[in-house]
């Protein structure tokens, strides 16, 4: 089970990854990077990318159908409960942006951010693969 070092440079044997991230959503805080950045500032580009994963994990809309959580008070609380949205997958004309959340014993507040060249990747074998680190990677 790979740390995130090794989950980073996993990611970065895609096709076409230029850079990667993994990061608190909660607070914007890159907790780990490699590669490039389309800012030039892997911080600055991890406070982005938190805002669009907070967006999208706090709707309701991207909720309904699913479960409720366990109510807290029966001994299993909301801690580790995943956000209702797998990943978030953005465009621009020359790259894409997948944020794949990470489920954790936690508080499930982390997501993988890879920055993927549009000409070179494979956005479908990208999305796929990036499911796979995120469930193997381990947070200490």
């Amino acid at each position: 089970m790979p740390g995130i070092d090794e989950c980073l440079l996993d990611v970065m044997r895609l096709p076409g990854a230029r850079g990667a991230a993994v990061v608190d959503w909660t607070s914007g805080l890159a907790l780990g990077t490699i590669g490039d950045s389309p800012n030039g500032d892997h911080e600055a580009t991890a406070a982005e990318t938190a805002e669009v994963a907070r967006m999208a994990a706090e709707q309701p809309a991207f909720a309904a159908g699913l479960p409720e959580p366990p109510a807290a008070g029966d001994g299993t609380g909301t801690a580790g409960t995943p956000p209702p949205v797998e990943d978030v997958i953005v465009t621009t004309r020359a790259g894409y942006h997948i944020l794949r959340f990470v489920e954790t014993d936690f508080d499930s507040s982390v997501f993988l951010h890879l920055w993927l060249d549009r000409a070179e990747g494979n956005l479908a074998m990208a999305r796929i693969r990036l499911g796979e680190m995120a469930e193997r990677l381990v947070l200490a």
